[in-house]
């Protein structure tokens, strides 16, 4: 659980940055990452909500590995979509440890 907080804490104010641009830029082209989006928004609810609990999210990762082949980055994206799969891959594997 401490180790799910440290991730949670590092990565989730960038997640709430970078994940709807990268909706928005991608999303035409990845619409796979309209997937992303809405996992992400129940991951990020869950969170808030369960305060200093541990979240219950075994589906909704199990759902993210899913569309995103195991957080595999597409070929023809930038920076910021490599970013936020390497950000929920840390979240994922924080939560599961």
């Amino acid at each position: 659980m401490e180790r799910f907080n440290q991730v949670k804490e590092h990565n989730l104010e960038r997640l709430e940055l970078y994940v709807p641009i990268v909706e928005r830029v991608h999303g035409g082209s990845h619409p796979e990452f309209h997937d992303v989006r809405r996992i992400f928004d129940e991951i990020n609810a869950k969170i808030k909500n369960a305060g200093s609990e541990k979240p219950k999210l075994d589906e909704e990762f199990k759902d993210l590995r899913k569309v995103t082949d195991n957080y595999t980055v597409p070929d023809d994206v930038c920076e910021s979509y490599e970013a936020v799969y390497k950000m929920l891959a840390e979240l994922d594997e924080a939560y599961q440890a």
